[in-house]
């Protein structure tokens, strides 16, 4: 049984020993799942860092990598390749590629109350529901 699907599916990846990141990409995930309205494979799944790392199907999906590159090797793999789209202070990161055929995002932060405001901020500011509607269009198209 197919369990993702590389159009529709959004992988969220966390550090291994991340745990506050891990309980962020439960509340991601749920906004996601909301969105995708009962859809398939419109939802997230969440991951750690080093499965994601050595599994290449996963990295065909869109992902958002959630905690600082010292937590999270997704996040240290993405930064420098990463247009940052929003930020607070130094402090508060939202990076992402939301062009490329694979949709990539970093949510990040200088310690743990700045990841949370990254996440928030990703959802906040309309950069998930830009994602969504870019990953998510094609399919939609398809039915009219």
């Amino acid at each position: 049984m197919k369990l993702v699907d590389a159009d529709e599916t959004i992988v969220l990846v966390t550090g291994a020993e991340a745990e506050r990141d891990r309980e962020l990409a439960a509340w991601l995930k749920r906004e996601i799942d909301r969105r995708g309205e009962g859809h398939a494979y419109r939802r997230g799944v969440t991951v750690v860092d080093d499965w994601y790392l050595d599994n290449g199907v996963l990295q065909q999906n869109p992902t958002i990598a959630i905690g600082g590159p010292g937590a999270n090797a997704v996040t240290q793999a993405y930064i420098a390749d990463l247009s940052t789209v929003y930020s607070e202070e130094e402090r508060v990161f939202v990076q992402a590629d939301l062009e490329g055929d694979v949709k990539r995002v970093s949510l990040w932060g200088a310690d743990a109350a700045a990841t949370a405001a990254a996440v928030d901020a990703f959802v906040v500011h309309g950069i998930l529901d830009d994602l969504l509607r870019r990953i998510w269009r094609f399919r939609l198209e398809m039915l009219v």
